[in-house]
């Protein structure tokens, strides 16, 4: 579910300045806080307005040309031809906590270079990182940052969330939390209409919605939203999914402790998830009672948010059966009370009625997210006038999954810029 793509976009965004350097163009300094259209739901019970706007720093610029290399690059075959150059910024606003309380996220805006008036929002939510560095609005070399702007290049508002705790968000990432992945993404939404304003941008009512891994998952939480109404004036104009664990219970932790998932892989994975949830559900009083030696001492360290994936790794053994106490396997193995309730909650993400065409993306030799989690969520996704559409992008991993599927993905949203 880690959305560390390859890093060869790393010289090519070097050279043409996307996100490495500061545009000297613009000041650097804070916005005033601003205060956006936003529905009564959207205001939490702590008075907090959720979706305001505290700062906004431009951090990049590219042109068409710049934006096509980079795809190329990174490997983003197919991809339609960038129309405009485009223009990233880096906003902090304000949000809510797992528990509802006041925090603050940040996030990625990609604006089409000179594009003035209504512009279609493209919301793409991000996969598995456990370091903030990496996360979309802050990291100059990953993809994540790159695929949202490919879809301002295409005449399209980008729109990626760090999610909490990653970027420039206080505290801890609460990994795999419907809940907050879903509002941190709304409010940015709020948020950037806010800012696009200043910019003599308006953003339209649908929004397109796509993710990758853990963000694919999240995109249906999303989507979910934008349908019920639940984010201000925003409604949801396209849905696609790519790789996405829909289905934890009954399909992706099976595949964790089966041989489906790569070993070292579902060790990364179940870690994460595990000193993540202990945090918001509860999964274990002291980290000896989850954790074998050497690894009780380290391994909710290792996810404080300051170390790279590769540290992680080198802390952690390569298999579960090595990191985790025999009684606590046998807990994830075999979910009940908090924890079970928590997983249940999770796994009603594909549970409505989509209005809008689905799209689900996957690959037969992924051993990150196996393929069987969009067959439950396309099941699920039914009701009167549902129309779910599973891809497969053929023999290809985790990574290769999305960048066979992002290139179609760009072209299909195209045609709302």
């Amino acid at each position: 579910m880690t959305s560390r793509l390859v890093r060869t976009v790393a010289a090519v965004l070097a050279t043409a300045a996307l996100v490495a350097a500061p545009l000297s163009a613009f000041a650097a300094a804070p916005l005033p806080a601003a205060q956006p259209g936003l529905a009564a739901a959207a205001v939490s019970s702590s008075h907090v307005l959720r979706g305001a706007l505290v700062s906004a720093v431009p951090t990049a610029q590219l042109t068409a040309s710049e934006l096509d290399a980079a795809a190329a690059a990174a490997g983003f075959e197919g991809a339609p031809a960038a129309r405009y150059g485009v223009t990233a910024y880096r906003l902090v606003y304000r949000t809510i906590d797992p528990i509802g309380r006041p925090t603050t996220a940040s996030g990625l805006v990609v604006l089409p270079t000179g594009k003035r008036g209504a512009l279609t929002a493209a919301e793409y939510l991000h996969g598995t990182m456990a370091t903030k560095a990496y996360a979309p609005s802050v990291d100059p070399t990953d993809n994540d940052g790159l695929v949202t702007a490919l879809f301002a290049g295409a005449g399209l508002a980008g729109l990626a969330p760090d999610y909490l705790g990653l970027g420039l968000g206080p505290g801890g990432h609460p990994y795999i939390d419907t809940r907050t992945e879903t509002s941190a993404s709304a409010d940015l939404l709020l948020a950037a209409n806010s800012f696009a304003a200043r910019h003599g941008v308006v953003l339209n009512r649908d929004v397109l919605v796509t993710g990758f891994s853990q963000g694919g998952r999240a995109s249906l939480g999303l989507g979910r939203a934008l349908q019920r109404g639940e984010v201000g004036r925003f409604r949801l104009g396209a849905l696609h999914a790519v790789a996405g664990p829909y289905d934890l219970a009954g399909t992706e932790l099976p595949a964790a402790f089966d041989g489906r998932l790569a070993p070292a892989t579902a060790t990364f994975y179940l870690a994460y998830f595990a000193t993540a949830w202990n945090r918001t559900v509860g999964l274990y009083d002291a980290p000896r009672d989850a954790f074998q030696p050497p690894y009780a001492g380290t391994v909710e360290g290792l996810f404080d948010g300051s170390h790279s994936y590769e540290e992680i790794v080198a802390g952690l053994p390569d298999s579960p059966g090595k990191l985790f106490t025999p009684q606590f396997l046998a807990k994830l193995k075999h979910p009940s009370g908090a924890y079970l309730k928590a997983l249940t909650a999770a796994d009603r993400i594909c549970d409505w009625t989509p209005k809008t065409p689905v799209h689900l993306y996957t690959g037969t030799a992924d051993t990150d997210v196996v393929p069987a989690n969009a067959d439950v969520c396309a099941a699920a996704l039914t009701g009167p006038g549902a129309r779910v559409t599973i891809h497969s992008m053929g023999a290809v991993d985790h990574f290769g999954t999305a960048f066979a599927a992002f290139p179609q993905i760009v072209g299909s949203f195209s045609r709302w810029g």
